[in-house]
């Protein structure tokens, strides 16, 4: 049996274990959460290291990329050099091509639509995403300055994301992760904010915890397009409005797992470290797996 473990900061309130088959192999996939701490996270992958055959890091990014330039964040560096023998990734291959990808059928099929407005809460976090829904016609804000840093200022192109993205993210990504994204218990505190935004957009895109971090109490006909959720944060979409719930994994056993736990799934059937990794070998084995979005509609129109 092969055995998968995503390492998060994230709160440990959101672990879940499945066992599923996958071309042929039994997986043991999981997700360890550590309530945000990061000596606990180097402790726990310095005790998985050499025993499972693949990891990703959770609730945090290794890189964040824009205008065809990636930046280094300091924190995932610091989590990813822990290892020494399993191969480790954050997600941002199949941020790159699974995500691009489901986001291109999305318009084909008719569920997203051209000149729709879409709320992306970050784009330097899903690049692939940012750019597809550029490609295929979408009015887009990019919240990266909103969600990352409290500043309530809209960005409305992907050249004005690239511009800030290469004056700040060489400063921020020195700084630590927690002060660009919620981790361990604030990942469960919401502070409804920014409401003007979210009732801007058709589609609210994005990392869930970004999303959910200032969800309005009501969200009336939205689509949600993340990833990440658990029956409970479904429950709450739906509770407030939404109309559909998509997720660009696939639901296991309860929930979707974050883009870093399908990564490393990757990365232990393909027998290679992450650096090695091309787009063509991320692509060819979603076909093989017919790797695709999880759909859930929650309130008829």
């Amino acid at each position: 049996m092969k055995k998968v473990v995503s390492v998060s900061l994230g709160s440990s309130k959101r672990d879940h274990t499945v066992q599923m088959e996958i071309l042929g192999e039994t997986f043991e996939i999981s997700r360890r959460g550590t309530d945000g701490d990061f000596a606990k996270a180097v402790q726990l992958l310095r005790e998985l290291d050499g025993k499972v055959d693949a990891i990703g890091l959770g609730g945090i990014d290794v890189y964040l990329v824009a205008g065809g330039r990636r930046y280094a964040i300091k924190d995932g560096l610091r989590l990813l050099r822990t290892l020494k023998v399993t191969p480790a990734c954050d997600g941002s291959g199949l941020k790159n091509t699974l995500e691009r990808k489901v986001v291109a059928e999305l318009f084909r099929a008719g569920i997203l639509r051209r000149g729709q407005r879409v709320l992306l809460v970050s784009a330097v976090d899903r690049f692939g995403m940012a750019e597809a829904l550029v490609e295929n016609g979408a009015e887009v804000i990019f919240g990266d300055l909103i969600f990352a840093l409290g500043i309530p200022v809209p960005l409305r192109s992907l050249r004005t994301v690239a511009f800030l993205a290469a004056l700040v993210l060489p400063v921020l990504g020195r700084l630590s992760f927690k002060l660009l994204y919620p981790t361990g218990q604030k990942q469960e505190k919401e502070t409804p904010k920014y409401g003007r935004y979210y009732d801007w957009a058709e589609v609210v895109a994005g990392d869930f915890h970004y999303i959910k971090r200032y969800l309005p109490p009501r969200i009336p006909g939205k689509i949600i397009l993340t990833n990440t959720t658990t029956k409970k944060d479904e429950l709450l979409l739906k509770e407030r409005g939404a109309k559909m719930l998509i997720t660009t994994t696939p639901e296991l056993q309860g929930r979707s797992f974050g883009t870093n736990v399908m990564e490393a799934v990757f990365l232990a059937l393909l027998g290679k470290k992450w650096e090695e990794v091309t787009p063509a070998d991320y692509l060819t084995l979603i076909e093989k797996i017919g790797l695709g979005p999880s759909i859930r509609v929650l309130r008829e129109s």
